[in-house]
């Protein structure tokens, strides 16, 4: 493993949780200072751009994509959210289908519902970034009924992807909406996010696979679910351990990813991205763990 890997590594897991915080609100500032001064610049970025990018990285009419999406990171966007929503419909057309993860916990879901066992599908907001949020709210979009890993999708597709999360101990599995999108071969864009702190179709191999780690944690909650008429349910479900997920690194697989030409890398506005293709994403994930033993919690093999 790289040294600064493993350096980076031991701080996400050593360093007390207001000294991450406090370095992630610095971050946000120093950007929110970059942000305000393209504005005043007039440095701004248009649908039009965002448009070129998108179809440069490979997104085409038709495709069916979840977006781990970070608005800041594209620069300062004339329109903000809606104008990003409106350039991806642009780009998949009419026949293609959205799709932003809505999850409800800022932080570790088993502190989460450790806190907030409940979820409502109509009124539980998504703690994944603006764009989601903006999106979430839009008219004709469904929504996944599970209580840590709910989904949005809007498209001809959309209750298709969403309508089987809700009842699943695991969140991943092949009733999921991440799963479904490797079934119907749809791709995965991450605008300006990172494999390590985003890509959440990593977490489908742990359900295709008999996975030899224990990643779950090994409480079962129970968690009050609240639908859109209104009425309640109970679900059980499973979250995964944190001690676990601090084993992560995720970025080590990337370059595994480019090799086997399932990932490529591009720019849409100012903001680093990458379109992976999901099913191949998951088939080479299964392959190199059967054969090496990689995965995101040992990137470099057994």
């Amino acid at each position: 493993m790289p040294q600064r890997t493993m350096i980076k590594q031991l701080i996400l897991k050593y360093a007390p949780e207001f000294v991450l915080e406090w370095a992630k609100t610095l971050k946000k500032n120093q950007r929110k200072k970059e942000l305000l001064h393209q504005e005043k610049s007039n440095l701004k970025i248009s649908k039009q751009r965002i448009i070129t990018d998108l179809q440069k990285i490979g997104l085409t009419v038709g495709d069916s994509v979840l977006v781990h999406s970070s608005l800041s990171k594209i620069g300062f966007v004339e329109g903000g959210a809606k104008t990003v929503v409106d350039a991806l419909f642009d780009v998949v057309g009419e026949n293609g289908t959205l799709l932003f993860p809505t999850f409800p916990a800022k932080g570790k879901n088993k502190t989460h519902l450790q806190e907030h066992p409940f979820f409502d599908i109509l009124n539980t907001p998504s703690q994944m970034g603006s764009i989601t949020e903006y999106f979430r709210k839009l008219d004709n979009v469904f929504r996944s009924f599970h209580p840590t890993d709910a989904v949005c999708a809007k498209g001809p597709l959309a209750e298709y992807y969403t309508n089987s999360h809700f009842g699943q101990i695991t969140p991943y599995n092949e009733n999921s909406p991440f799963r479904k999108l490797c079934f119907k071969k749809g791709k995965i864009l991450m605008l300006g996010t990172t494999l390590n702190g985003a890509c959440t179709n990593l977490h489908t191999l742990e359900d295709a696979v008999d996975f030899i780690y224990p990643v779950y944690d090994k409480k079962i909650f129970e968690v009050k679910m609240i639908d859109e008429k209104g009425k309640e349910y109970i679900m059980k479900t499973k979250v995964h351990n944190p001690e676990y997920s601090a084993k992560r690194n995720c970025d080590a697989l990337k370059p595994i990813f480019e090799k086997e030409n399932v990932l490529i890398n591009g720019l849409v506005g100012e903001a680093k991205s990458m379109l992976i293709e999901a099913n191949g994403m998951l088939d080479v994930m299964i392959k190199y763990y059967n054969e090496k033993g990689v995965t995101m919690y040992t990137p470099y093999g057994k």
